[in-house]
């Protein structure tokens, strides 16, 4: 076979991103279709997308491309990645697509795949393969045409929603900020609204793939200004981002501050614990101890795992862990098919507030205290291994604990950093924190700051 002359640069890690058309475009995603049916020989295949303006092409496109190879497609619409991974997973389906490229620029778009169960499909587990397989164009034939039909998950995957605040009884009438940044998850609470006894102030509500308030990512700090806002101006007990998909969400509290990720995976492992205790939960590496921490003292066991999605489900699938969190805002549920979820932790949240009679902040400011951390700081540099290795050869000392879980981590007695490089770019990521002694933590981030230089990012 020759080598297709197709540019395929958008197979990722984890995932397809690209822009649109030359990275990825119709002519692709049909390809996709046909290897993803020649890799997994599966007979039937849900397929979603969402808002994005290019998404609809690319997947009538995927959906020839699976239909051409025998597959029966199973077509959710418009949708978050969450509901394709509920979908795959509560329908028995032997995989699912999602086509979107979360919160990446209005020109790019992209696809996330799973196999039965809603395992995720990554580099190291068949992404590759597949783009392979669509560079040798060696497909598989088949005799018959696979059937298309749409599938109405709605009502099941709203009632998985609700049963995590079961009984609704015993939630308060909170007032909520809810700021889809115009992306999906605005569907989703109109779906819950009902059920619900919150009032929702709803923000860049609107699904539109134009983005006219910004691409949806509540991680830049200017995307936050509205959410933030709409809090101090309504008097609300709570806010509410997410990013485009909405596998993603991200939390402010009554006052408008922000509240990083960090701390909510530690508020949420405490939740799970206290329902079922001696649980494993799992977390990611940049920042440790808070988390560590809140397991250790209510006798659970916390596991470390490599940052990224693939990563995380296959520890906590390994380690049968109730709950996994990354501090970028990622959460994950076992009875979730050990999925990440951006509805499942606002839920959850609500109901911590409602049954112990406290705010967001009351619930975080005692373990933000005790560990107080830098964030994920960003700095483009042009080698970064070569930074790494000579802030390791400048920090590393007999008493320091070393972990290469992910990138560097260095462990001293009061403080603990991470660095890692990104897999795309020339970027090291930066991650502080100490026991209790922010100044402490602001000195080391300044000075880590300084030895990599680099430029803001």
């Amino acid at each position: 076979m020759t080598a297709h002359p197709m540019d395929l640069s958008c197979f990722k890690a984890y995932d397809i991103r690209g822009r649109i058309p030359d990275q990825l475009n119709p002519n692709l995603a049909r390809d996709l279709g046909k290897a993803y049916a020649t890799w997994l020989q599966p007979t039937k295949v849900v397929v979603g997308h969402d808002i994005r303006l290019t998404s609809q092409a690319l997947t009538d496109a995927l959906i020839e491309g699976l239909r051409s190879s025998g597959v029966d497609v199973f077509h959710i619409g418009e949708c978050g990645t969450e509901e394709i991974y509920f979908a795959t997973e509560h329908f028995k389906m032997d995989g699912g697509i999602m086509v979107t490229a979360s919160h990446n620029p209005k020109d790019y778009n992209g696809m996330k795949l799973v196999k039965a169960e809603s395992k995720p499909i990554s580099g190291d587990t068949g992404l590759f393969a597949i783009r392979d397989l669509i560079e040798t164009q060696n497909f598989d034939e088949s005799s018959r045409t696979g059937q298309l039909q749409t599938l109405d998950h709605r009502q099941a995957y709203r009632d998985r929603l609700l049963r995590y605040v079961d009984p609704i009884e015993r939630l308060k009438p909170l007032k909520i900020v809810v700021n889809p940044g115009n992306g999906g998850a605005g569907a989703v609470i109109d779906q819950l609204e009902p059920d619900l006894p919150f009032e929702f102030v709803k923000v860049h509500f609107g699904a539109d793939g134009n983005f006219p308030n910004g691409v949806p990512n509540p991680m830049l700090i200017e995307n936050r200004t509205p959410t933030v806002d709409a809090i101090t101006s309504t008097g609300a007990d709570l806010g509410i981002a997410w990013d485009g998909d909405f596998d993603r969400c991200f939390f402010f509290d009554h006052t408008g501050r922000f509240i990083e990720g960090y701390y909510m995976v530690g508020l949420l492992a405490q939740a799970f614990i206290e329902a079922e205790p001696n649980s494993t939960i799992v977390h990611d590496p940049r920042l440790t101890w808070n988390t560590i921490d809140v397991a250790e003292a209510m006798g659970a066991r916390a596991v470390m795992s490599k940052t990224g999605h693939a990563f995380m489900k296959e520890t906590m699938r390994s380690q049968d862990a109730v709950y996994g969190g990354e501090m970028s805002a990622h959460h994950y549920f076992r009875d979730f098919a050990y999925c990440d979820s951006g509805m499942v932790p606002w839920l959850l949240i609500t109901r911590l507030m409602s049954e112990k009679n406290q705010t967001l902040a009351q619930l975080v400011d005692a373990r933000m205290r005790a560990f107080p951390a830098s964030g994920e700081i960003n700095r483009r540099v042009e080698n970064p291994e070569s930074v790494i290795q000579a802030i390791e050869h400048q920090f590393k000392t007999p008493d320091a604990v070393i972990d290469r879980t992910d990138g560097l981590s260095l462990d001293f007695t009061d403080w603990r950093f991470n660095l890692r490089m990104s897999n795309t770019e020339p970027v090291i990521r930066l991650n502080v924190e100490s026991r209790g002694l922010p100044d402490l933590m602001e000195e080391k981030t300044v000075q880590l700051l300084t030895l990599i230089g680099g430029e803001v990012v």
